[in-house]
């Protein structure tokens, strides 16, 4: 999210234009392989989320709740593949060649929209929890008023926090950049600096404040699925004590049930436990390396190298790419939509069919199954 230097500056100096400092990456060769290793990141961002918000677009069947939080996580995702990786990349493999003032816009929107995509994460782990946790009341808690409300926040509130670290000094008004006491107009970086009340804050309230809900949400659902298959086990124990008093063909009958309730049960706690692993694993994956450095970097005296820094960022960048496949690979709407799409191809662009819309139902909430936690 943000390139932060080697070497300490000034307290009132936190985003600098600065060419002090030579290039990461030397050799044509070495930029050419640095350039292949990250180009992928937006590429797949750009293709995997503009899938979900046209599918959304086009079908009906997915504006539910949980979609609405997962199309509004793709068009984070999607503005920071689009307005902020590129500009990015060409910073981290040469220079920043687009001036002081995109320097500063370049920061307010990484701040903000990878804050953003942060944010709808954590609603989309909030409307899972009270659709498995508290479906009785899930109706009134996520009706259409109240997920339009919690989207907004989504955006207004990383937007309110970037503006106010800006207003706060978060950068100089005019940065320059400086070699040898003369200005340089060429091999130029736009660096962030945090101060260590800014670096602590934006960690905290972008990364560990949103992490830890998201933990304690999902736990609560590994653990209601884990009660759902006591409950499971109850019954069985319940149907084992009926078999003692009938005849052996429905015992048998009894049996073959049992054998395939407990196989049907043990595959979807597993599939609960491998959704629920990889969603959390990925995001505390990408993220946590860049905020907890983000908090150390300026407690160390910005001693932590540049390089690290910059992969850190890319390897939080990659969460963007990465949210679209995930989620549409837990979600069977979107999951037999793009199949679909996939067989349909050209022959439908060719004779002008569509897909019908009604083959992919809406999502219900009102009954809490193993299932629910991937929809």
């Amino acid at each position: 999210m943000f390139s932060i230097p080697e070497t300490n500056t000034s307290d009132n100096q936190s985003l600098t234009v600065d060419s002090s400092g030579s290039a990461l990456f030397h050799g044509t060769i070495v930029k050419v392989c640095v350039l292949c290793l990250l180009l992928p990141i937006p590429v797949f961002a750009i293709l995997g989320n503009l899938f979900i918000m046209a599918a959304a677009a086009r079908f009906q069947s997915l504006w539910t709740p949980t979609n609405a939080f997962v199309v509004s996580l793709a068009v984070a995702d999607f503005l920071v593949a689009v307005l902020v990786m590129p500009f990015s990349l060409v910073r981290s493999i040469d220079s920043w060649y687009f001036g002081d003032c995109f320097c500063r816009a370049h920061f307010l929107l990484d701040v903000t929209l990878c804050t953003s995509s942060i944010f709808n994460l954590g609603c989309i782990a909030l409307e899972r929890y009270i659709a498995i946790c508290d479906p009785l009341h899930y109706p009134a808690r996520m009706s259409p008023r109240r997920v339009a409300m919690l989207v907004l926040l989504c955006w207004v509130l990383p937007l309110v926090f970037s503006s106010i670290c800006v207003s706060l000094g978060m950068y100089t008004e005019s940065p320059t950049a400086v070699l040898n006491g003369s200005t340089k107009q060429d091999a130029q970086t736009c660096l962030a600096t945090f101060q260590v009340p800014y670096g602590v804050a934006t960690s905290v309230i972008s990364f560990f404040i949103p992490m830890g809900f998201m933990l304690f949400a999902y736990g609560k659902i590994f653990m209601a699925a884990q009660k759902q298959a006591r409950w499971i086990q109850a019954i069985e124990h319940r149907t084992q004590q009926l078999q003692m008093n009938q005849s052996p063909v429905r015992r048998n009958s009894a049996r073959h049930v049992q054998a395939h309730v407990e196989r049907f049960s043990l595959k979807k706690e597993r599939k609960a436990v491998k959704t629920l692993g990889l969603i959390m694993g990925v995001f505390v994956v990408c993220w946590l390396p860049f905020f907890s450095l983000n908090m150390i970097h300026p407690l160390k005296g910005y001693s932590i190298s540049s390089l690290v820094m910059e992969a850190s960022m890319w390897l939080g960048y990659a969460n963007s790419s990465l949210n679209p496949f995930l989620y549409v690979l837990f979600n069977k709407n979107y999951r037999h939509l793009f199949v679909a799409m996939l067989d349909c191809g050209i022959l439908c662009r060719t004779l002008g069919l569509s897909i019908n819309s009604s083959r992919f139902g809406r999502q219900t909430h009102t009954v809490v199954t193993l299932e629910t936690i991937s929809r």
